[in-house]
């Protein structure tokens, strides 16, 4: 029963991030979609694309939603965000607004950001 509660929150915590969504922040507008059918907790197929405001460059990544896991190590948990790669660079797009991108363990970038739906 625990098991399908912890599923039920995640189909309803990805169901309100299951279109497109922005994050803006200081230097960045980051514009994520999923697209996953609806009801599907962990979602492979999100595409990441990144603004920087000022010179309007801009990246477009592939990567997947972002769950801890339950007791059992393999049942999505809590959503956390996003993940995404290109190369050695990490990017995080945190549930809670937050921006953050890494080479390897070196934290390149973090800001925090708000989102509009």
């Amino acid at each position: 029963m625990k098991t399908n509660i912890t599923v039920l929150i995640g189909v309803i915590v990805l169901a309100s991030h299951s279109f497109a969504s922005e994050l803006m922040t200081k230097n960045y507008s980051i514009t994520i979609e999923t697209h996953c059918e609806e009801g599907v907790v962990s979602c492979g197929d999100v595409t990441y694309v990144g603004t920087h405001n000022k010179t309007g460059k801009s990246i477009t990544l592939n990567g997947s939603t972002w769950h801890s896991t339950c007791a059992d190590g393999v049942t999505p948990g809590r959503f956390i965000g996003y993940r995404f790669k290109s190369g050695d660079i990490s990017y995080f797009v945190f549930d809670k607004g937050l921006l953050e991108v890494y080479r390897g363990d070196e934290l390149l970038l973090s800001e925090e950001g708000k989102w509009t739906y």
